[in-house]
């Protein structure tokens, strides 16, 4: 479920089945919010959690806080040393690839040259993930990225971890940099916070990124580059969501019914909330990216799905 957008957001809830003597996963339901507007939209998602007696729960929304608290502001030092650990261990990481990439420059500089001429050709039928974010040579964003240094106050620890393995698929496909209150609101924090006090405290909740989870669908072959592309062309984008989500019920053996289908294909929500379930269900087959401990050192429970059995 996508929690984005303002308090009237039209939102969408979408929930897979499994079938074990069948061995498909079924959309057993899509719901938009605005088909029961005579409700809070509020007290809807907590109603779609109990009616359905859910366990687990995939939204796009930070599930916590930035390392930088209240409690340090008396004694703070500046957001270059901040001495909290996952703070230190994210300043040390970036410093080692900027360290490499230096050392890569001063060993041959010629072919370091020539690397980075290269990287800046054109060609749209290159591979997007022939090299990770974080192999060198890093590129010429990246770097800055990387200088402009972590902010506590603003970032976490998992931003670093999705820049490290999708900085620039991210910026040459949807240009966008991951951050993770880059558009949340301190209302959307103060709605987050309310629904958890009134959530079932049985209800685990897990973050996760459609965008990265397109790219992942990339990596796996599940849906090509010129998709991707085309779902920000405002004339291919429906064809490109039916093409990705039909892909997607081939390859996953996910069945979803036509007027959910057409739902899905229309409206970019329904899109994206589909694509979270996607993820859950990569979840519940323990087919997700493995990230280090200090990525969700703040108990975000960010996760990432892989679909490389198809790859």
């Amino acid at each position: 479920m996508s929690l984005g957008g303002g308090r009237k957001e039209n939102f969408f809830f979408s929930l897979l089945e499994f079938y074990p003597d069948k061995k498909r996963w079924f959309l057993k339901s899509l719901h938009q919010v605005k088909d029961e507007e005579i409700r809070d939209r509020d007290e809807i998602i907590t109603s779609w959690v109990e009616t359905y007696g859910l366990k687990k729960l995939v939204v796009d929304f930070p599930l916590s806080r930035p390392p930088c608290e209240e409690s340090c502001l008396p004694n703070c030092k500046g957001a270059k040393v901040c001495p909290r650990s996952s703070v230190v261990a994210v300043r040390e990481e970036m410093n080692l690839l900027l360290n490499e990439d230096a050392d890569f420059h001063r060993s041959n500089p010629k072919k370091y040259e020539q690397v980075r001429v290269a990287s800046l050709e054109v060609d749209y039928s290159k591979n997007l993930m022939k090299k990770n974010t974080d192999e060198h040579m890093l590129s010429k964003s990246f770097k800055r990225k990387l200088r402009k240094g972590f902010t506590p106050y603003w970032h976490r620890p998992i931003d670093f971890w999705v820049w490290k393995n999708y900085y620039d698929q991210l910026l040459e496909v949807f240009k966008i940099s991951y951050e993770s209150f880059g558009n949340v609101s301190v209302m959307l924090l103060a709605r987050l916070n309310y629904l958890l006090r009134h959530l079932p405290k049985d209800l685990t909740m897990y973050e996760s990124n459609t965008y990265i989870c397109l790219i992942e669908l990339y990596r796996a072959r599940v849906i090509n580059k010129s998709l991707l592309l085309q779902l920000f062309d405002l004339d291919l984008a429906s064809s490109a969501r039916e093409q990705i989500v039909h892909n997607i019920e081939r390859q996953l053996d996910i069945f979803i019914y036509a007027n959910d289908l057409d739902t899905i294909i229309k409206n970019t929500q329904a899109f994206e909330s589909f694509l979270l379930s996607v993820v859950g269900q990569r979840m519940l087959m323990n087919q997700l990216r493995e990230i280090p401990l200090w990525g969700n050192s703040d108990g975000g429970n960010f996760i990432v799905p892989s679909f490389h059995v198809h790859g």
